[in-house]
């Protein structure tokens, strides 16, 4: 690991944040393949392949978006984090959804933090405008404390539009103007 390639350092001195590289898609699909498994962080119900991660990464990265992970001396991804389009329609284009899954054994440390204030830090580089938090689950109460904790809106809750586990789940939407300080 070399500073060289750090965005920032992880808090305590564990690690790292840098950009994600094609080395890191095989333990971030672990990673995401958790959260679609236990969780109602991501409304797919069948964790994609490696081969699918790997596509859904290169178009985040050659539409520039930012695409970052948590690592920690050994290398080891520890989360990761990316910006990705909120909406396909052109009058969208500043406004992007970020997008935070860390290792279940790394939950609980700041990771999760160091990585969303990077992800804003790195859009509002961008140029982007707006930044959407679309958090699946309003029992998802450690997404919506950190993501208000740095400067996220609460807009509103869409009750019951999702169906996962045998149950149907809200979505919270939130959101953080990128062009103020807070």
């Amino acid at each position: 690991m070399t500073d060289k390639s750090a965005i920032c350092r992880l808090p305590n001195h564990s690690g790292i944040i840098r950009a994600l590289t094609d080395d890191d898609i095989v333990a971030a699909t672990a990673i995401y393949a958790h959260h679609v498994e236990t969780g109602t962080g991501s409304f797919e119900t069948v964790a994609p392949s490696v081969k699918d991660m790997a596509a859904r990464f290169a178009e985040l990265r050659n539409a520039h978006y930012p695409t970052l992970v948590a690592v920690n001396a050994d290398e080891l991804v520890m989360g990761f984090a990316y910006a990705g389009p909120y909406k396909p329609r052109a009058a969208y284009k500043h406004t992007v959804e970020d997008s935070i899954y860390i290792h279940p054994d790394h939950m609980g440390m700041g990771i999760g933090r160091a990585l969303l204030i990077s992800i804003i830090d790195q859009a509002r580089l961008q140029g982007y405008k707006q930044m959407m938090a679309v958090i699946g689950g309003s029992d998802n109460h450690g997404s919506i404390k950190l993501h208000a904790s740095l400067g996220f809106t609460l807009i509103g809750t869409a009750q019951n539009i999702g169906f996962k586990f045998n149950d149907m789940v809200d979505v919270v939407f939130m959101q953080r103007d990128l062009e103020t300080d807070e």
